[in-house]
């Protein structure tokens, strides 16, 4: 029931007009899991981001799309003027 939530949130954000910023990350073999889940949480918490998606390779590398909403902010100076 949650995901389904989440979907339609995006898709509305999606229709309204709304843009993502993208990041993708190489996570080599040789990292720990404990480790990768520790970098990912950091840029979750810090940076905003949310996992988009994750592949696993056959030789234990992995790779992460990182995404954020893009915030535009509208410039009021002009109203405050006229």
């Amino acid at each position: 029931m949650a995901d389904s939530t989440v979907r339609r949130r995006h898709s509305e954000w999606d229709a309204h007009g709304g843009q993502w910023e993208y990041r993708v990350l190489r996570i080599p073999a040789t990292t720990s899991g404990s480790d990768a889940r520790r970098m990912l949480t950091d840029e979750a918490e810090y940076g905003r981001w949310e996992l988009a998606r994750l592949r696993l390779y056959a030789g234990g590398e992995r790779r992460v799309w990182l995404r954020r909403k893009i915030i535009r902010v509208r410039s009021t100076l002009a109203e405050t003027l006229g």
